[in-house]
């Protein structure tokens, strides 16, 4: 299997159009590409509320929106789902039998897709359409053979277990977290101290270590876990 990665703008995208509009972001947690519509289930962040209704406002009333229902909105963020009209470059990859294979996110007018073809000619013919009448650069191209793919289905449980954890992270837990690993504090020797990170964060080193200590435990929890899960 032929996994290529990509940033596309596609101008009649209703997520590509809204998020170039306002500054919202849009990730997909779900999608079901058909013949003629993809219907996808996804989720919004924008950085306040009123900047989220517009995008959201801006997806609802985009003319290749055929459904639109909105499930939640809480702050910034909304989970909702839409039937949208096939895009002339979905349908590029289509016609040379592409699929999806990963998440669609769409911020700042470019979309990012993971998709999938059965034969690397197919994903040329495919490239070679999308060329002819889009704008997007090829992030990534792997040739996934049978073992590799059978591989990353098996361990499926195990990523998700690791992802799961990365969300059970409070805001504080991981900014600490990425500031510890980006300031050398888990170098030898290190590079960063309790009280370098607690003069970063502004507050005492006995509450930066107890931050530390909360992501460290949940992270190593989960990685636990997924160990067990691995085949």
């Amino acid at each position: 299997m032929i996994n290529v990665s990509m940033e596309v703008e596609q101008y009649d995208c209703p997520f590509v159009h809204a998020s170039d509009s306002h500054d919202v972001a849009f990730s997909s947690v779900h999608c079901d590409a058909g013949p003629r519509a993809t219907e996808v289930r996804m989720v919004a962040e924008a950085a306040d509320r009123p900047t989220l209704e517009s995008g959201l406002d801006a997806v609802r009333t985009h003319r290749e929106v055929d459904d639109y229902e909105l499930f939640s909105k809480v702050d910034n963020v909304a989970k909702f789902r839409t039937v949208v009209e096939q895009t002339s470059a979905m349908r590029a990859v289509r016609d040379h039998d592409g699929y999806v294979t990963g998440p669609f996110y769409a911020e700042a007018g470019t979309e990012t897709w993971h998709v999938g073809f059965d034969d690397p000619g197919l994903a040329d013919g495919a490239l070679a359409a999308l060329e002819r009448g889009h704008e997007f650069d090829v992030v990534a191209r792997e040739d996934t053979d049978e073992a590799d793919l059978h591989e990353i289905v098996q361990n499926a449980g195990a990523a998700m277990t690791l992802i799961e954890g990365c969300k059970d992270l409070s805001d504080v837990e991981r900014q600490t977290l990425e500031a510890a690993v980006s300031d050398g504090y888990y170098e030898n020797p290190r590079d960063a101290t309790l009280g370098t990170l607690a003069d970063r964060f502004d507050v005492s080193k006995p509450a930066v270590s107890k931050n530390l200590r909360r992501g460290e435990q949940k992270m190593i929890q989960r990685v636990i876990e997924a160990l067990d899960d691995i085949e």
